[in-house]
């Protein structure tokens, strides 16, 4: 898959959702039968929540970051938040599991260590909220997943490579993704969430205080779930970006090429370099 306009196109000639031509497509280039396709993506479904689970079970701490996801449900229960009751829980558990990653907790990758927290967040946000069933979940992960690899072929997913445009970014447009096809949206929302979710996330560095996954990409995850959720909203309510999704994918993938090195995940500028972020890195001996 390397094209999110091919596949709304042929969406369109095989009357297929986008999650079920991501499947097709991948069934066809792989040689694997959907049936173990959706096997083996439930089994990452399952791992998914074993981490939501396992991150929310608990105060989890990291070498930097404090436990502080349980701030967001005791806020939330004050019902008097600006935010809506998806979005704080949605940015709860991202918080939880990107958390729960710093201190070493097993996670899904989706699609990088970094930006762990988000596609959780927005898809078990979801049940939380909305009581979405399994297979409803299944099928936007076949979704996210479709976008997270046309990402991959035609740009890049690696923070080292394009900053973190290119991990939370993206891990921001699989979810607004994600939720289109679990409200039913078209192919051609799907791609205009994917787009204008990206869009607004162009030129955000990698810049890790002390190298570490923790600060501020933990927070980072929970912020960005709301831009993927608003992306979701502005699609299915009918707006269009006016670039198509691939040519802003592009776009990332040029900007990622154009930050300097110091700016890709090396701890070395941005908020690293902050004289707070440079004493928090030493404070851990990194």
């Amino acid at each position: 898959m390397r094209s999110l306009g091919d596949m709304v196109e042929q969406c369109r000639l095989s009357d297929r959702s986008f999650a079920e031509q991501a499947l097709a497509m991948e069934s066809e280039e792989t040689g694997v039968a959907e049936s173990l396709l959706r096997t083996g993506m439930l089994s990452r479904l399952k791992d998914m929540e074993f981490s939501v689970r396992e991150a929310v079970s608990k105060e989890w701490r990291g070498l930097i970051v404090q436990a502080e996801a349980t701030l967001l449900e005791q806020y939330a229960g004050q019902e008097c938040a600006f935010s809506g009751p998806y979005v704080l829980s949605a940015a709860r558990i991202a918080m939880a599991v990107s958390t729960y990653n710093a201190a070493m907790g097993r996670i899904v990758a989706a699609p990088t260590a970094g930006s762990c927290g988000i596609l959780p967040g927005m898809l078990f946000a979801c049940r939380e909220q909305f009581g979405t069933e399994d297979h409803i979940l299944l099928s936007g992960l076949f979704a996210a997943a479709a976008v997270g690899e046309v990402t991959a072929a035609r740009a890049t997913l690696a923070g080292a490579s394009g900053g973190c445009q290119a991990e939370c970014g993206a891990a921001a447009a699989m979810g607004a993704a994600a939720l289109v096809t679990v409200r039913g949206g078209s192919a051609d929302a799907v791609s205009s969430a994917v787009a204008l979710t990206f869009k607004s996330i162009l030129g955000l560095v990698c810049d890790p205080v002390g190298g570490l996954v923790e600060c501020p990409c933990v927070k980072r995850n929970a912020m960005l779930v709301s831009l993927g959720t608003l992306g979701a909203d502005l699609a299915l309510a009918g707006v269009k970006s006016l670039i198509p999704a691939d040519e802003v994918i592009d776009a990332m993938g040029q900007i990622g090429r154009a930050l300097p090195g110091t700016l890709r995940e090396t701890g070395l500028g941005g908020l690293a370099a902050t004289p707070t972020g440079k004493a928090l890195a030493e404070g851990t001996g990194m």
